[in-house]
């Protein structure tokens, strides 16, 4: 049986089910993706088959629409290769990630991006063995950085739970312990997610500490002081 066609005011009517037949194809080429050149070429002949035979659309205008699609194509292809380049060069890095799960809440993830899978015209990237989209990127940093925030912000975690120079004890040993630990274990570069002023007064609770502790075993003074000249004499 032929394909019936409506006819209405002396014009094919382009029915539902013609739109859909063309479509249906385009996406069995596609894989329900994005429309490409073979789709649009069956699109476009669809159009030509069902055009009104009294107004017949120009050759003209089919030229000037293949050829907005293949620019279009064109356009569409690199920016996919940027996508991928942009995604590749992130292997190795250390990414945040803000997610948004089927709940609407979002959440951020962050890891190292082991490999980058390109599926669908779409960049994902591993992490943890979980692929994300490039889309939900939020934030690239160096892993030289990161950790330096992290000695940062363990060190500040310690100094803000000290009281007041004039107020420390032997209660607060640990924690001035803790800081002079991490101070000393501190490279230049991570020093300078600190202020000097924090810097400088860490050195203060970390001299009085040892003081406190000096005066604690009988008055001996923690610090080696330079011997008197008188001394050298005798």
């Amino acid at each position: 049986m032929g394909v019936v066609q409506e006819v209405k005011d002396g014009k094919f009517v382009e029915n539902s089910s013609v739109q859909s037949l063309a479509k249906e194809k385009a996406k069995k080429k596609m894989g329900n993706s994005n429309l490409d050149k073979d789709a649009f070429l069956q699109l476009l002949v669809a159009q030509m088959k069902y055009q009104d035979p009294l107004e017949p659309t120009s050759n003209t205008e089919y030229i000037s629409q293949f050829a907005t699609f293949s620019e279009l194509e064109q356009m569409q292809n690199m920016s996919a290769t940027l996508e991928l380049s942009r995604a590749s060069a992130l292997v190795g890095q250390t990414v945040l990630m803000k997610v948004t799960d089927s709940s609407g809440n979002q959440k951020t993830v962050q890891g190292n991006v082991d490999y980058v899978i390109y599926e669908g015209g779409k960049a994902y990237l591993s992490i943890g063995g979980e692929p994300y989209s490039l889309d939900d990127l939020d934030t690239v940093a160096d892993k030289k950085y990161l950790d330096a925030y992290k000695v940062a912000v363990d060190f500040m975690n310690i100094y803000k739970k000290l009281p007041k120079l004039e107020l420390l004890s032997l209660a607060d040993q640990e924690n001035v312990e803790k800081l002079e630990e991490i101070l000393n274990g501190m490279n230049e570069y991570q020093k300078s997610m600190l202020t000097d002023e924090d810097l400088e007064n860490a050195e203060k609770y970390i001299k009085e500490m040892k003081k406190i502790l000096a005066e604690q075993e009988g008055g001996k003074d923690p610090e080696p002081t330079e011997p008197d000249a008188d001394e050298d004499d005798k």
